[in-house]
């Protein structure tokens, strides 16, 4: 007996794959389809809709393919509310709970969907009812209810550790829906089309243009900017450049670790970073030991910003945070010198606040670290603006591995890069 279930896809389906990919989808898992219906957006700016009948021999083998076709954006025509139950121990979940995409999401609960708030990869959807309210008394069942009203159904994230007893937790793909970004054929720009990939061969120049075009419209556009920087951006003398950029205003956040806040202090201290001179290249005597004496002092001072105020910190990336209001977050290592007494040394407490960093993020650069940069991508919607610049491809290719496809990658000199892109930003809009 053939266990069949009707899909839908709408969007740019054909201009970004997703038409193939699907089809794709249900031949490779051994299944059948049946296109029912297929309107193609014969303009630019048109969308398509396509329904197709996916049907397996066996009703897990149609479950495993529904699974994989709603990861893309396909949703079931006949859905129904989704299925809660409640946890039942702190940081339990029940089985077979549903576990997150990046993408927009929305949950189907007493007949309306409810958009997910604050989503992000690999966290459990809560769902927290109401009473009586306008909400649930809409007059159509396809309506999405606002977050923001008083005393309405909420549907939100969580990770596993932050679950606690009781949680109504949205298990299986029931009365889900997901929407991945569109990618319309007439989009310009680095972001337009989603341009996930790694790539040393793209012009540099004209792509850091489109980057410092893309950073200048969400500022002008009210959004925030966060930087995810390395110890690497120091050493290569991109230091100054950030500096620039964080005084000029075209900055909100910056998550890095202890060693990248250490060695942009030591340069301001001593003149070097990781002991090298960055005026000469060379390894001064004793260099070795400027980023311990640089943390001993910082935490004689009391911390980066009583260092700042009492006038041992007087320029920098540190520096030009903490005299501009740029809210900053240090992940501790396990690999970590002192650390700085910045530093939150809780891997939870850490996670925590670049969390919080990431959900208010609309446009991010995550500029030569591996370890930070799949940290915050965990953390980030797809609707997020990425980039993501290393000399060592294999850091952009584990971050769009990890699932932010959403970034675009550039295997360039990060010390480059960053005062590239300065100039374009600040140079050009002075002009």
């Amino acid at each position: 007996m053939t266990n069949t279930r009707t899909v839908e896809l709408e969007g740019h389906i054909i201009d970004s794959g997703m038409m193939q990919q699907a089809m794709g989808i249900v031949m490779d898992l051994g299944g059948n389809f049946d296109i029912e219906e297929f309107d193609v957006g014969r303009q630019k700016d048109k969308t398509s809709y396509c329904r197709m009948s996916v049907s397996a021999d066996d009703e897990s083998d149609l479950q495993e393919i529904l699974h994989e076709l709603h990861q893309i954006g396909a949703n079931l025509t006949d859905p129904v509310d989704a299925h809660v139950e409640p946890s039942p121990a702190d940081q339990v979940v029940p089985v077979g709970f549903y576990s997150t995409t990046n993408h927009p999401t929305e949950v189907r609960y007493d007949g309306q969907w409810l958009p997910v708030e604050d989503i992000e990869m690999d966290c459990a959807i809560v769902v927290e009812p109401a009473g009586s309210t306008s909400n649930q008394n809409s007059s159509s069942s396809d309506d999405v209810v606002d977050p923001d009203a008083p005393d309405g159904p909420r549907a939100y994230t969580k990770v596993l550790n932050s679950v606690e007893e009781g949680d109504l937790i949205v298990t299986d793909e029931a009365g889900i829906r997901v929407k991945p970004p569109e990618r319309p054929r007439d989009a310009s720009g680095p972001f337009g089309f989603m341009q996930g990939g790694v790539s040393s061969e793209r012009p540099s120049e004209s792509l850091i243009g489109e980057v410092a075009d893309a950073l200048r419209e969400t500022k002008e556009e009210g959004g925030n900017v966060l930087v995810v920087a390395g110890p690497a951006l120091i050493h290569s003398g991109g230091g100054d450049a950030l500096a620039r950029l964080i005084r000029e205003g075209y900055i909100d956040m910056i998550s890095a670790g202890n060693g990248f806040a250490t060695h942009d202090i030591e340069r301001g201290l001593y003149g070097t970073s990781l002991g090298m001179d960055m005026e000469t290249m060379e390894h001064p005597r004793k260099g070795h030991k400027h980023h311990i004496y640089t943390i001993s002092e910082v935490i004689r001072a009391g911390g980066i910003e009583a260092a700042v105020e009492e006038g041992l910190i007087k320029e920098g990336v540190m520096y030009e945070c903490v005299k501009n209001d740029v809210p900053y977050v240090l992940a501790g290592s396990i690999r970590d010198d002192g650390p700085l007494p910045d530093t939150i040394t809780d891997a939870i407490e850490a996670q925590n606040a670049i969390r919080e960093q990431a959900h208010q993020a609309d446009m991010v650069l995550m500029l030569s670290t591996l370890l930070h940069s799949v940290a915050v991508g965990n953390c980030l919607p797809s609707t997020a603006k990425t980039v993501c610049v290393d000399i060592n491809p294999a850091t952009v290719t584990q971050l769009l591995d990890r699932g932010s496809s959403q970034a675009i990658g550039m295997v360039t000199d990060i010390g480059t890069f960053v005062p590239t892109l300065a100039e374009k930003i600040l140079d050009e809009s002075a002009e």
